[in-house]
């Protein structure tokens, strides 16, 4: 185990490579510049910033003096927030960012797993239908849709829970975020353990369960639970992608001082070191995540072996 998880992490620098080098130049190719303003900058002011942060040199320069940059742990300094470097906003906004995902994370494997699991031992009743249909709902709305409707009713109209805002994390400000970031992953969690658990419960070692007279409960819990969760398991890697990613739109909706804020705030105002510092972050958390879910794979199925 511990040499396929050293050739993941080797392999993964060739990834991550290329993604910082494929965000770089694209960055680059969009119009304006960090220094783009309404009002035109006097051409020796105008020169002097190019010079500081090397916009001056050719754009290969740029990335090679970047790239070795980042080796040594240095993201460089943001254009948009001139007081701080690009690691000192991450590190802010890095922990806002993981508790909305991994609450998000959390919901949408325990809700998804009970629905799911309900719908499949009442399978083709009405309660089937309507898990069904609630997750067709929840995976064909985005949440950059469901969120505003969220605020609206419930921030809003209702005056229940905060339409927006942080407030240090308090429970009242996560309720709205979480909801409408798990949402989504919550219908297709569903959906894989309800169709995994059909499958488990018509297995031979069930049948022969249920020949022994042994409870429904016991069944269900020990021996087709387990073998039900080898799917969501998989799909934890591409959930974690999407949570991350989604959570950037989420954040800017709510007005959470996570790193989404920064990302939107720095691709609007071509803030390349910023952007390029949360592209970095979200890639290195995917890979991870994808990883994390091979090793819990392999522990939960007996027949996965990694050499």
């Amino acid at each position: 185990m511990f040499r396929y998880v050293l050739r993941r992490l080797l392999g993964a620098i060739p990834t991550l490579l290329l993604i910082i080098t494929g965000s770089f130049f694209l960055m680059r190719v969009a119009p304006g510049g960090p220094f783009d303003r309404e009002r035109t900058l006097e051409p020796t002011v105008m020169e002097n910033l190019n010079r500081v942060f090397h916009l001056d040199k050719p754009l290969y320069e740029q990335f090679f003096y970047y790239l070795g940059n980042l080796m040594r742990g240095d993201m460089g300094p943001s254009f948009i927030y001139r007081d701080f470097t690009v690691a000192e906003l991450l590190a802010a906004g890095l922990p806002v960012s993981m508790k909305l995902g991994a609450l998000a994370l959390l919901l949408a494997l325990v809700m998804g797993g009970v629905l799911g699991c309900i719908a499949a031992l009442r399978q083709n009743t009405w309660i089937d239908y309507a898990v069904i249909a609630t997750a067709t709902f929840g995976i064909t709305v985005p949440n950059f849709v469901l969120a505003p409707l969220l605020a609206l009713i419930f921030g809003v109209w209702l005056s229940w829970l905060p339409a927006g805002g942080w407030n240090n994390g308090a429970a009242p400000n996560l309720v709205l975020p979480v909801i409408a970031l798990a949402l989504p992953q919550v219908a297709v969690v569903a959906r894989l353990i309800r169709g995994a658990m059909i499958e488990a419960l018509r297995s031979d070692h069930v049948r022969t369960a249920r020949a022994y007279g042994l409870p429904t409960r016991m069944i269900v819990v020990t021996h087709a639970l387990r073998a039900a969760c080898l799917p969501a398991v998989s799909y934890l890697g591409p959930a974690a992608a999407a949570l991350l990613t989604g959570s950037i739109v989420i954040e800017q909706i709510f007005g959470l001082p996570g790193i989404g804020r920064y990302f939107v705030t720095g691709a609007l105002n071509r803030d390349y070191t910023l952007v390029m510092g949360t592209v970095i972050i979200v890639a290195v958390f995917v890979v991870l995540f994808n990883l994390i879910v091979d090793i819990l794979y392999a522990a939960l199925d007996p027949r996965v072996r990694y050499d």
